[in-house]
């Protein structure tokens, strides 16, 4: 695999982010700060309710924070822009649209000509593992091939960075260790900056070239860890020696967060 480039794509600056409430407000964030690499893998784990999906939702744009700011490349994040690619946890696909049309939406708002499309529509469906389905709507397919469809269609948009919200969530054991693969293989040929959330420490490993550990909310970031296991990544990494002591590395840092999240819930 080609080696990460110094450049700082994305910077997180001492964010906060508050929740108004007519009980109480709710802080989610608190100046927590991050520099994401240019090419890097960055997963993060924590206690349900630490904030992750809400520093996903700034980084992407979708909202603002109280405190503090994030720079892509360099320039401050005020919107939603095309040069961050989500995917959810839901598969966010045009139920009227098929296979084909889905992964084509976006370049066809770029208004790139139809052939072009086409082509590069038809480009990331095989590489997903679609190919032959391309004619298909997404209530013919199974929730592993609907979360394929949205991952390809993020790649066709060609974005400077996926962000990823625990899109593996809702699949079976077997079809989640296929994606983790896939998704794994799709990042050593593009080597695009991503940003993936997941409460699985095996997930984490898998895919990952550095582990955040966020504490339980106000979320800040308690532990972060180089994944330094050997690509080509596959099921076989889980059997090796270092692969155990990385999670459990990660599990005494992630538990003792889950149990401050659980004593602060029965206070």
């Amino acid at each position: 695999m080609d080696t990460l480039t110094n450049k700082i794509k994305i910077s997180i600056q001492g964010v906060t982010k508050v929740f108004p409430s007519k009980r109480a407000d709710v802080m989610a964030l608190k100046n927590l700060s991050l520099d994401v690499m240019d090419g890097e893998f960055v997963v993060i784990v924590g206690a349900s309710g630490c904030g992750k999906t809400t520093l996903l939702n700034l980084v992407a744009g979708f909202d603002s924070a109280s405190q503090g700011q994030i720079l892509l490349d360099g320039q401050p994040v005020i919107g939603i822009t095309p040069e961050c690619g989500m995917i959810f946890q839901q598969y966010a696909l045009f139920p009227w649209k098929t296979v084909q049309d889905n992964v084509e939406f976006g370049l066809k708002m770029k208004r790139i000509p139809k052939a072009e499309r086409q082509e590069q529509a038809a480009r990331f469906i095989d590489m997903v593992g679609l190919k032959g389905f391309e004619k298909s709507f997404p209530h013919h397919l199974s929730g592993g091939m609907k979360q394929r469809v949205s991952i390809a269609r993020s790649l066709a948009n060609d974005p400077k960075v996926i962000l990823l919200d625990e899109p593996f969530a809702a699949l079976d054991a077997m079809t989640r260790q296929v994606l983790q693969e896939q998704l794994v293989r799709i990042y050593e040929k593009h080597q695009k900056t991503i940003i993936f959330i997941t409460h699985s420490i095996d997930e984490a490993l898998l895919l990952s070239t550095r582990i955040v550990v966020m504490t339980a909310r106000p979320g800040r970031i308690l532990q972060e860890i180089v994944n330094d296991l050997p690509h080509p990544r596959n099921a076989d990494v889980q059997l090796s020696d270092r692969y155990m002591e990385l999670k459990r590395m990660i599990w005494v840092s992630v538990q003792a967060e889950v149990m401050k999240s659980i004593e602060e819930e029965t206070v």
